[in-house]
C-alpha cells in the first residue's frame, strides 16, 4: 500500500504560503528556554511556566511539518521534556495528534527507546481525575498500531470501563475493541469482559458500543445477551435499537432458522420511537419475511412515516420504498387493502409528493376499493376548488382530475359519480385542468353510451360560465356532435344565441358605441347606414373603438367577446357544430318549415360572424381559413345533401373512435409490458446469486440491503455502467492525457456520480530524476466546479502515484476539465517545469434519463422554453426508423409519439421526443426527416431535429451530441 492510501484519521488543514521554519528555531519555542540542568537532576522535569501559547504555537507548526514529509527526530526528546508534562487541555489534544503522526520505530521496525516515556504519560492520562482527557486519550489508543506501546496501559484501559462518566465508558469499549482486533493476545477476554459491562450498563451509547463489538467480535454472546432482554427491547435507545436491527438481519440472512426466533422482536421495533429505527426496522421484515401480515405491517409503518415526518425527501424515499414493495405481485394484493391509508399522505402540501401518491394508489386500484377512492378524490377535488393561495394548487387540481379519469376509463361504473363533480371544471379560471376535464369528458361521452343525456344536460349547465376560449371551443363540439334529440338541439341554439348576444353583431355594437359616446364625449353619430363604404365594408372608427369602457366589456357575452377580441378560430368551430345539429335536426323533424327555420337561424349566426370579421370591429381580422370554413358550412346548410351528412355526422366520430381504440390499445400494451417486467418466476433449479459475480438486475428481492445501501451511496444505482457495480476498473474506459515521450505519463479514470466526477489520476515519473513538489493543476469550463485542490507529491526516479480530484456539476451541458502537471528536479536550478494535459471531456449524456410527460405538457414546455437549437440531419443511414431509434440511443431521450403513429411508410417521419436531466431540467426534441425518393433507394435520411431546453447550455450540448453521433458507425 501506497502512502497515499494510508488510512487517514485526522485532516489538518495546512497553509502553503508561509515559510517552513526551521528545526532549530522550534526546538527553542518548545523549550522555551528553559533550564536544560533541570531535566538532568529529576525526571519528570518540573513543569516549566514559559509560554504556553508559544509552545502551542510550535507544536502545530511540527504537526504540519511532519504531514508535509518532513522527518525532525531531533525534536522528539525536546517535546517529551519540556511539553508532554503540561497540564493545558490543548496541548494535550495537539500531542494526540503529534504521537499519531510522528514515526515511532527505527528503520528496521524496533520501538524507539524514547516512547517508553511516552507510555507512561499516556497511562497518567488513562487515570486523570479530567473525563475528557481519558476520553480522548482512549479515543487516541484506537489509532495505536504498536502492541509494544499498547501492553502495558492494559489495566489501566480495563480500569475504566469503571469509571463514573460515560464518555470514558464507551470510549473505553472502542479502544478494548480495536486492541481486540488487531493484538487478541493482549485482551483474550474482550468479548467475555464486554459481555458483563453490557450485561450491567444502564448508558444508551455504552451498549450501543457494546453490543457492536460483540456483533463483530463473537456474535454468538451477542445473541445470548439478546434472547435474555428481547422483551425489553422497545425500552433501549435508539441508537441501540438500530444496532440490533442489523444484527438480526445479519443472523436471518445467514441461517434462516433463526428467523421465528427474532421476528417478534423486529415486529416489536415498528413500534418505535424513532423514525429511524422504524424505517430500519420495516425494511429488514420485508426481506425476512413474505408473509401477508408481514408485510402489512412494513406498509402500515411506511405510511405512518410519511404522515408524520415533516421533511418531503424523508417522505419521497419512504414512499419509494412502497412503491418497490408493490413492484412484487405477492405483495401488491396486500398494498391494495391499504389504499386508503396511503391516500392519507395527500394532506402534504408538496406537489411531488402528491404525484406519486396519487400514481401508486392509481397502480393499486381494484374493483373493491375503487369507489372509496374517487369518493376521496371528489373531496380532494372540492377542496381546491376554494384554496388559490398555494402555487401549485393548479398543478394538484390537474392530478386528481387525471387520476379520476384514469378510473372511471378502467372502471365505467364510476364514471356517473365523477362527471358531475369533473364537470365544474370547465368553467375553471385553470386552463390546464379544465381541458384536462375536457379530455376525459370527450371519452366518456364516446365510450359510455348510456352516460350521453347526463354529460349533455352538464354541458349545457355549464356552458355559459366557460372563460376560456379553447375550452369553449372543445364544449361546442361535444355539444354539436353528441346533441341527439329535439330538445337538446333547440337547448344549444339557445345557448349559442345566448352567448352570442344580439344579433346582427355589427350594427348592435356600433349601436351600443354611439349611445354610449354621446353624452360622455359629444360625438355626433350619424345613422348606421351611413358608416357603410361603396365597396359594402364598414369604414374604421377610430375615435369610438378607443373609448369603449371596460365595464361594458366585462358584460359581453362570452362567443361575442371571443370574437370581438378577433379570435375567428371559435367561429369557425362554431360553424361546424350549427351545421351538425342543423342536419340532424332535419333528420329528426319532418315539418319543412320547422327545418327552414332551424336552417335560416343558423346561417344567419354564420353570416353575421362572417360579417363581422369583415368589419374593423374585431382587435384582429378574420383569417382566410374560418372565411373558408364558415362559408363551406353555409354551402352545406344551403344543399343538405346526404354525402355531407354523413361526412358531418358519421365520419367525424368515427375519427375520434379511432383515436381512443388506439390510445387505449397503447396504455394496454404498456401495462402488459409493466406486469410482464414484474412477474418474477424462480424454478428449482435457477442458479444462486452471488453479489460479487451478478449485475444488478439479476438479483431477487433477498439482496444484502447494507451492500445497496453503500452502493447507492457510492453513486451506482443509476448509471448505464452500472450493471455490474462491483466489477474491476478494467471494464472502464482510460482517458490518457499526457504522450508515452512526455518526462511525466498521466492517465485518468473519470468515475462520474450523481452530482459529481471524481477523477482518478495515474502520474508516473518516466525521468531519472527525483521530481519534487509535483501537482496535478486542474481547472474547468462549463458549469463545473473544482472542489479541492490536489496536494504536491515526491516522485522518485520512475515512480507512480495516484491522485484524486473532485469536480462538482452544477446543470446539465457539457463540460471540459483542462489542466497540467507541474514538478520541480531536484538538484536543477531551472524555475518549475509543466506538462500540458489533453482535455477532458464531460458528456452530458451523464445526467440525461428518459422521461415521459402528456402532449398537452409537452406543447406548453415548447411554448415556454426561450433556447432553441435546429440541428440540419447529416446521416449515412437510409431508413427512416433505423435513425430515429439511432438518435434515441444515442441521446437518451425517449419518444413520445407511439409506434402506431410511426408505423407505415411514407417516406416522411415526425416524431417527439423528451428526457429530463438529474436536475430537473426538461429537454424537448421534435424530429422530422425524410427520405428523398428522387435520389433513389439509397439516399441517406434528410431533414432537421429542433431542440428546445429552458437553458442554452443544455439545447447546445444536446444539439453537439447529435451532431456528434448522427453517422453511424461501421463495426
Amino acid at each position: 500500500m501506497t502512502a497515499a492510501e494510508n488510512v487517514c484519521y485526522t485532516l489538518i488543514n495546512v497553509p502553503m504560503d508561509s515559510e517552513p521554519p526551521s528545526e532549530i528555531s522550534l526546538k527553542n519555542d518548545l523549550g522555551n528556554n528553559c533550564d536544560m540542568s533541570a531535566f538532568l537532576t529529576s525526571f519528570p522535569p518540573p513543569l516549566e511556566k514559559g509560554d504556553v501559547k508559544l509552545k502551542t504555537e510550535a507544536l502545530k507548526k511540527v504537526i504540519i511539518m511532519i504531514l508535509n514529509g518532513e522527518k525532525l527526530p531531533g525534536l522528539l526528546m525536546t517535546i517529551i521534556r519540556f511539553v508532554l508534562p503540561l497540564q493545558d487541555h490543548t496541548i494535550k489534544k495537539l500531542l494526540l495528534v503529534f504521537w499519531e503522526i510522528v514515526p515511532k520505530t527505527t528503520p528496521d521496525g524496533r520501538l524507539l527507546q524514547e516512547m517508553i516515556l511516552v507510555c507512561d504519560a499516556y497511562r497518567k492520562d488513562l487515570q486523570h481525575p479530567n473525563e475528557f482527557i481519558r476520553g480522548s486519550t482512549l479515543r487516541f489508543l484506537c489509532k495505536l498500531k504498536e502492541a509494544e506501546l499498547l501492553e502495558p496501559l492494559m489495566p489501566a484501559i480495563r480500569a475504566c470501563l469503571e469509571h463514573r462518566h460515560s464518555y470514558v465508558r464507551r470510549n473505553a469499549v472502542l479502544a478494548i475493541y480495536t486492541i481486540y482486533r488487531n493484538f487478541e493476545h493482549l485482551i483474550p477476554d474482550a468479548p467475555e469482559l464486554i459481555h458483563d459491562f453490557l450485561v450491567n450498563e444502564k448508558d444508551a451509547s455504552c451498549k450501543r458500543n457494546a453490543f457492536m463489538m460483540l456483533i463483530h467480535a463473537d456474535q454468538d454472546r451477542a445473541l445470548d445477551y439478546l434472547s435474555t432482554c428481547i422483551d425489553q427491547v422497545q425500552t433501549f435507545g435508539d441508537i441501540l435499537q438500530l444496532v440490533i436491527v442489523e444484527l438480526i438481519y445479519k443472523v436471518c440472512h445467514a441461517n434462516p432458522s433463526e428467523r421465528a426466533r427474532f421476528i417478534r422482536c423486529i415486529y416489536n421495533l415498528l413500534q418505535s420511537s424513532s423514525p429511524a429505527v422504524k424505517y430500519e426496522a420495516a425494511g429488514t421484515l420485508v426481506t425476512l419475511s413474505s408473509a401477508p401480515t408481514a408485510i402489512k405491517a412494513a406498509a402500515q409503518c411506511y405510511i405512518d412515516l410519511i404522515i408524520k415526518e415533516s421533511d418531503n425527501n424523508v417522505k419521497l424515499i419512504v414512499l419509494d420504498r412502497l412503491i418497490e414493495l408493490k413492484e412484487h405481485p405477492s405483495h401488491e394484493r396486500v398494498l391494495q387493502d391499504l389504499v386508503m391509508d396511503i391516500l392519507r399522505v395527500l394532506s402534504t402540501p408538496d406537489l411531488e409528493v402528491r404525484k406519486k401518491t396519487l400514481q401508486l394508489a392509481l397502480d393499486l386500484v381494484s374493483s373493491r376499493n375503487v369507489e372509496e377512492l374517487v369518493i376521496v378524490l371528489k373531496k380532494e377535488v372540492i377542496k381546491t376548488n376554494n384554496v388559490t393561495e398555494h402555487e401549485d394548487t393548479d398543478k394538484y387540481r390537474q392530478l386528481l382530475v387525471r387520476t379520476l379519469h384514469s378510473c372511471s376509463v378502467r372502471f365505467p361504473d364510476m364514471a356517473a359519480n365523477v362527471i358531475p363533480v369533473l364537470m365544474e371544471f370547465l368553467s375553471d379560471n385553470n386552463e390546464a385542468a379544465a381541458a384536462d376535464v375536457l379530455e376525459f369528458v370527450r371519452e366518456a361521452i364516446q365510450r359510455f353510451d348510456n352516460l350521453r343525456p347526463l354529460i349533455v344536460e352538464k354541458m349545457l349547465e355549464v356552458f355559459h360560465a366557460i372563460k376560456s376560449v379553447k375550452i369553449y371551443r372543445g364544449a361546442l363540439w361535444i355539444l354539436g356532435e353528441y346533441c341527439s334529440t329535439k330538445e337538446d338541439i333547440q337547448s344549444v341554439m339557445t345557448e349559442v344565441r345566448r352567448s352570442l348576444g344580439e344579433i346582427p353583431i355589427v350594427e348592435s355594437e356600433i349601436k351600443k358605441e354611439a349611445g354610449e359616446l354621446k353624452p360622455e364625449e359629444e360625438v355626433s353619430v350619424g345613422p348606421a347606414q351611413k358608416l357603410v363604404t361603396e365597396m359594402g365594408t364598414y369604414a374604421t372608427q377610430s375615435a369610438l373603438s378607443s373609448s369603449r369602457p371596460a365595464k361594458k366589456e366585462e358584460d359581453r357575452p362570452p362567443l361575442r367577446g371571443f370574437l370581438l377580441d378577433g379570435d375567428f378560430f371559435v367561429a369557425a368551430s362554431l360553424a361546424t357544430t350549427l351545421t351538425k345539429i342543423a342536419l340532424r335536426y332535419v333528420s329528426l323533424v319532418q315539418e319543412k318549415k320547422k327545418q327552414n327555420s332551424f336552417n335560416a337561424e343558423a346561417m344567419l349566426l354564420m353570416a353575421t360572424i362572417l360579417h363581422l370579421g369583415k368589419s374593423s370591429l374585431p382587435k384582429k381580422p378574420i383569417t382566410d381559413d374560418d372565411v373558408d370554413r364558415i362559408s363551406l358550412c353555409l354551402k352545406v346548410l344551403s344543399e343538405c345533401s346526404p354525402l355531407m351528412n354523413d361526412i358531418f355526422n358519421k365520419e367525424c366520430r368515427q375519427s375520434l373512435s379511432h383515436m381512443l381504440s388506439a390510445k387505449l390499445e397503447e396504455e394496454k400494451l404498456s401495462q402488459k409490458k409493466e406486469s410482464e417486467k414484474r412477474n418474477v418466476i424462480i424454478q428449482p433449479d435457477d442458479p444462486i446469486s452471488f453479489m460479487q459475480l451478478t449485475a444488478k438486475n439479476e438479483m431477487s428481492s433477498k439482496e444484502d440491503q447494507f451492500q445497496l445501501s453503500l452502493l447507492a451511496a457510492m453513486g451506482n444505482t443509476q448509471r448505464k455502467e452500472a450493471a455490474d457495480p462491483l466489477a474491476s476498473k478494467l471494464n472502464k474506459v482510460v482517458t490518457q492525457l499526457t504522450g508515452f515521450s512526455d518526462p511525466v505519463y498521466a492517465e485518468a479514470y473519470v468515475h462520474v456520480n450523481q452530482y459529481d466526477i471524481v477523477l482518478d489520476v495515474l502520474v508516473v515519473n518516466q525521468t531519472s530524476d527525483t521530481l519534487q513538489n509535483c501537482t496535478l493543476e486542474l481547472a474547468t469550463l462549463g458549469d463545473l466546479k473544482l472542489v479541492e485542490k490536489p496536494s504536491p507529491l515526491t516522485l522518485a526516479p520512475h515512480d507512480f502515484a495516484n491522485i484524486k480530484a473532485n469536480v462538482k456539476v452544477a446543470s446539465t451541458e457539457n463540460g471540459i476539465i483542462f489542466g497540467n502537471v507541474v514538478y520541480d528536479v531536484s538538484g536543477a536550478a531551472s524555475d518549475r517545469n509543466c506538462v500540458v494535459l489533453s482535455d477532458i471531456h464531460i458528456d452530458i449524456m451523464d445526467y440525461i434519463q428518459p422521461a415521459s410527460c402528456t402532449d398537452a405538457e409537452f406543447r406548453q414546455m415548447w411554448a415556454e422554453f426561450e433556447w432553441e437549437n435546429k440541428v440540419t440531419v447529416n446521416t449515412n443511414i437510409i431508413d427512416l426508423n433505423e435513425y430515429l431509434q439511432h438518435i434515441l440511443k444515442s441521446t437518451n431521450m425517449k419518444c413520445l409519439t407511439p409506434e402506431k403513429a410511426l408505423s407505415g411508410y411514407c417516406g416522411f417521419m415526425a416524431a417527439n421526443l423528451y428526457a429530463r436531466s438529474i436536475f430537473g431540467e426538461d429537454a424537448l426534441a421534435n424530429v422530422s426527416i425524410e427520405k428523398p425518393i428522387h435520389l433513389g433507394p439509397e439516399a441517406p435520411v434528410t431533414g432537421h431535429i429542433r431542440i428546445r431546453a429552458k437553458s442554452q447550455g443544455m439545447a447546445l450540448s444536446l444539439g453537439d451530441k447529435i451532431n456528434l453521433s448522427q453517422k453511424k458507425t461501421s463495426l
